[in-house]
């Protein structure tokens, strides 16, 4: 059997269970084993695939591995309502049980203070706790 048409069902078989498995690291063997059969195809010895596939190997799990583990691991952006959770808030109209409005960004929301006991007074500083609805509950720490 020729050596391209080993170094092709390699890359095919390791290509096929990254498919499957996403480790990242089939990927790559199957990425060197593609480097390997474009040596075997212009004619390099055995000896020369055998080089580049193990650097190609070397190099891709090495290099390009932690990069790619890293932009996995990124945190999720949050958006829409989920975003003004955990802002900083300003009251406009007095926020207790019943009613109240605070400026959100530049927006206004009407608010519910997040401790039922709670009354905060227009000009006070609040926290973002929960957003219910189209309603902020709000949280004042003065």
């Amino acid at each position: 059997m020729s050596a391209w048409v080993v170094w092709t069902i390699v890359a095919a078989v390791c290509a096929g269970a990254e498919a499957v498995t996403l480790t990242l690291i089939l990927g790559f063997v199957a990425v060197a084993a593609a480097i390997a059969l474009l040596v075997a195809v212009v004619g390099g010895p055995v000896a020369a695939q055998l080089i580049a596939f193990i650097a190609a190997t070397g190099a891709l799990v090495g290099f390009v591995r932690p990069i790619a583990k890293a932009h996995l691991h990124r945190p999720a952006i949050t958006t829409g309502v989920d975003a003004l959770v955990g802002k900083r808030a300003i009251v406009l109209e007095r926020v207790d049980l019943h009613h109240g409005q605070v400026r959100i960004d530049g927006e206004i929301w009407t608010a519910r203070p997040y401790l039922e006991d709670q009354v905060l007074e227009p000009g006070t500083s609040v926290d973002v706790v929960k957003i219910q609805g189209a309603t902020a509950l709000v949280y004042g720490t003065e």
